[in-house]
């Protein structure tokens, strides 16, 4: 796995969660920053299948990289025939890719990194762990998620499911990232307000949520670095 994907030096446009956005993904990645997307490029929204030929084309241009999200891992391993509880919007994004496009979903979740740390700023798609700060993440391939990885993905969560059906997941993860430490994420709806969400920890860091509903009836959310 490469450990430095991104040009260096590089001004960089942190996107948050597309699903399957894909006016609103071409309109953030109309930028000379380099695009780095925190995972969950697809389902729920109308166009999966554009997100990723535009994600797609970015890699191959050198302008763009993906971070592993939940739903990212979920199609690969559909369309590469593993046994996967899916959902229905899993189901229509696959229905959306042609066979090359399916190639192409699976060797590039295979490779993609469950987050990446530069400076004093990591990124991750769900959640933050320790584990992060020094070390690169492993090659998770199409296996299940374990340890740091799963938390990548993730985040935190409790065990119970909230009234919308999803799982609730805890912040606590916040009150272990370190002073002067920034992680920059999504996986989680936050804000209130159609910004990102900023939460600080107790320890001194702080969570900086990027998803703001895109695909979900709400907009597409990034941070230029």
């Amino acid at each position: 796995m490469m450990t430095r994907p991104i040009p260096q030096p590089a001004a960089i446009r942190v996107v948050g969660d597309v699903h399957g956005d894909a006016s609103a993904f071409a309109y953030a990645a109309a930028t000379e920053r380099f695009v780095l997307q925190l995972g969950d490029l697809t389902d729920h929204g109308p166009d999966s299948a554009g997100v990723l030929r535009l994600m797609f084309r970015l890699i191959d241009e050198g302008r763009g990289m993906f971070l592993l999200g939940n739903h990212d891992l979920k199609l690969a391993r559909l369309v590469a025939g593993h046994l996967v509880r899916t959902e229905p919007v899993v189901e229509a994004t696959a229905a959306q890719l042609d066979t090359t496009l399916r190639e192409r979903v699976v060797a590039e979740v295979t490779r993609a990194p469950a987050w990446l740390r530069q400076g004093d700023a990591i990124f991750v798609h769900g959640g933050f762990h320790t584990d992060m700060l020094d070390q690169a993440p492993p090659c998770q391939g199409l296996d299940r998620p374990r340890g740091a990885v799963a938390r990548a993905l993730y985040g935190e969560p409790t065990g119970r499911t909230q009234p919308d059906g999803y799982p609730e997941r805890s912040l606590r993860w916040v009150d272990r990232i370190p002073a002067g430490i920034t992680v920059y994420c999504g996986h989680d709806q936050r804000s209130t307000d159609g910004r990102p969400y900023v939460r600080r920890g107790a320890s001194g860091g702080k969570a900086v949520f990027l998803d703001t509903g895109a695909g979900k009836g709400g907009h597409l959310s990034w941070i230029d670095l």
